[in-house]
């Protein structure tokens, strides 16, 4: 396994490893396939397992907060955006970390994203390596 690869797997391993411990995801919401697909490829290839969702209301439908991860977050989805999703997770005390992407970043919705406690906002399109290393350093 790469090096970058070691340290996103460090960065999503469950804080008590153990019996009953569940293997990291990364989770993935965008409403196009393109980036789906492409992000299920980068993060499996770092040897990281990844789950992808076309909205947040069917990552809402499979969210278990008892699964550790991270979640990588279209900004702009028909139907629940991706802030709306946010604010949905910290109604639920939700600790998933959270990186945002967006073709439509603007000022106050970056804001918004990290008073919301996301760890980062990134405009797509997203070079592979930058977001495996955000990812790395959040």
């Amino acid at each position: 396994m790469s090096s970058t690869g070691s340290l996103l797997r460090l960065f999503l391993s469950p804080s008590n490893e153990g019996p009953g411990t569940c293997e990291p995801t990364v989770f993935l919401v965008d409403d196009d396939e393109a980036i789906r697909e492409s992000g299920a490829w980068l993060f499996s290839s770092a040897g990281l397992r990844v789950e992808t969702f076309a909205s947040a209301e069917a990552f809402q439908a499979a969210y278990d907060p008892a699964r550790p991860g991270c979640l990588v977050l279209d900004l702009r989805m028909p139907g629940l955006s991706g802030l709306d999703l946010q604010a949905w997770l910290n109604e639920r005390d939700g600790d998933l970390p959270i990186i945002f992407l967006t073709a439509h970043g603007d000022v106050p919705a970056a804001v918004r994203a990290l008073k919301g406690r996301a760890l980062d906002f990134l405009q797509k399109p997203v070079n592979d390596m930058e977001l495996l290393m955000r990812a790395q350093y959040s």
